[in-house]
């Protein structure tokens, strides 16, 4: 039988809390307690953006790293890197479609005059701005408006 897990139980443990957390909150909103899940706010959206962003640089240092030892799986790597960025921005265009809730403040508003430097906490603007950098320096528009393709390998079981 096929496991995902690898036989270190101790191999990338943040990345698997990560998993599990995301796992734990997807069950959450779909209990039988409540008859159907909430709708996302803005401050959900955040954070889920936030995630997707640290995604985002995982999946840019893998493929750069994988790259030159293996060239295909780099390419698969980059193009996953590529699908993650435009996940990401649908999250953006998501967040910014919402109204604003109780909870959200002043920095949720996006205001790309304002400088990366200026805040402790990055607000979304200023998140995907930096994310959006990245990209542009890796991929071209083409490459972000080409359709998945589906993968080119065989799945052995």
């Amino acid at each position: 039988m096929f496991s995902p897990r690898p036989a270190d139980t101790e191999s990338y443990p943040y990345l698997r809390a990560a998993t599990a957390g995301i796992r734990h909150h997807t069950r959450t909103l779909a209990t039988a307690d409540t008859p159907a899940p909430a709708p996302a706010d803005r401050l959900h959206l955040d954070v889920l953006h936030a995630h997707l962003t640290a995604l985002h640089q995982l999946l840019d240092r893998l493929a750069e790293a994988t790259r030159p030892p293996h060239p295909a799986a780099g390419r698969h790597l980059a193009t996953a890197h590529a699908r993650l960025w435009q996940a990401t921005a649908a999250a953006h265009d998501a967040f910014h479609t919402l109204p604003p809730t109780p909870h959200s403040t002043a920095d949720t508003e996006c205001r790309p005059e304002r400088l990366p430097e200026g805040p402790p906490v990055l607000t979304i603007c200023q998140r995907h701005l930096a994310a959006g950098h990245t990209i542009r320096r890796k991929t071209t528009p083409t490459d972000l408006n080409t359709p998945l393709t589906g993968h080119t390998t065989s799945c052995a079981r």
